[in-house]
This record gives C-alpha cells, sequence and structure tokens, in this order.
C-alpha cells in the first residue's frame, strides 16, 4: 500500500446507506425528541436518533419507517424529508462513507418498551435536553434542519 506523508494511505472508500427519523411532538410546553441509548463495546455510551439500512428493494421512506417502528417501539407516520447527512468512519480497517436519509416523523401509537435489541433504552427527551445529549454534531444538526419543518407540518 502506498504512503502518504508517511501515513498508509487508506484503501478505497466504499458508500453505505441509512435511512431514519427525527420522531418531534410538541405540547404548550415544550418540544420533545425520540433519542436512543446504546452502550458501546468500549464503555462508552452513545444517544442518538433511530436509523438502518434498506432490506431488499425498500424505498428509502419504507426503511426509514421499519427501522424507526423496530428501533423504538413507536408507530410512526412520515410528515416531511429532512435530508441527509453524510460521514466517514472506519470500520474493520474498511474506510465507510455513510448517507443518512432523515425524515421528520410523528408518533401515531406503539409502545416504546417494545424496542428491539438495537438499543439499550429509548426515550422521550426535551429537546434543549437532547442538544446535550446527542452524541454525533450531524445529528444535532438534522434536528435543527427538521424543526421548521414541523412548525410548517403543524399549520
Amino acid at each position: 500500500m502506498a504512503r502518504l506523508n508517511g501515513r498508509r494511505r487508506p484503501g478505497p472508500t466504499e458508500r453505505a446507506t441509512s435511512c431514519g427519523g427525527v420522531i418531534l411532538r410538541r405540547s404548550a410546553e415544550d418540544t420533545e425528541i425520540v433519542l436512543g441509548r446504546r452502550r458501546r463495546d468500549d464503555d462508552r455510551v452513545t444517544w442518538s436518533l433511530p436509523k438502518g439500512t434498506p432490506d431488499g428493494s425498500e424505498t428509502p421512506e419504507q426503511t426509514a419507517l421499519r427501522e424507526v417502528a423496530e428501533e423504538t417501539g413507536l408507530e410512526v407516520r412520515i410528515l416531511a424529508p429532512v435530508g441527509p447527512i453524510r460521514y466517514f468512519f472506519t470500520q474493520r480497517g474498511r474506510r465507510i462513507h455513510k448517507t443518512v436519509h432523515y425524515y421528520l416523523m410523528e408518533a401515531t401509537g406503539g409502545d416504546m418498551a417494545s424496542h428491539d435489541h438495537e438499543f439499550d433504552d429509548v426515550a422521550w427527551v426535551r429537546l434543549d435536553d437532547a442538544r446535550v445529549m446527542m452524541t454525533f454534531p450531524t445529528e444535532r444538526e438534522i434536528v435543527e434542519r427538521a424543526l421548521p419543518l414541523l412548525d410548517a407540518a403543524v399549520r
């Protein structure tokens, strides 16, 4: 493998796609969002939005609805597309360029106690608290992009 400035040049970049949801609700007092908590192998805890990988020929919308329902236990519906986030990470020595398509969603039923194994816990969190708790800056950005869409959707 070639070296660049004394470092190994990474191999080819692989692409990955996921789809997920920003589940928001407003009350007279506050705005809340659904976040999931996951314990990592290195004893870290992350708080993040639900998302996952398409199954077969699913559309991005179908993937987002299925993954959010599985990971949160909630029944949801899409209010509007929010847009994608993109980031790079390394997994098992491979460089991955990931795109996650997010949708603004509202809960229509379900039970968070029925969430799958992807998250250790799922909770409604006050938005101001969520801004501090959320682990990934790109997810904080997508939440901020979703807020004006919520205002438009509830009019």
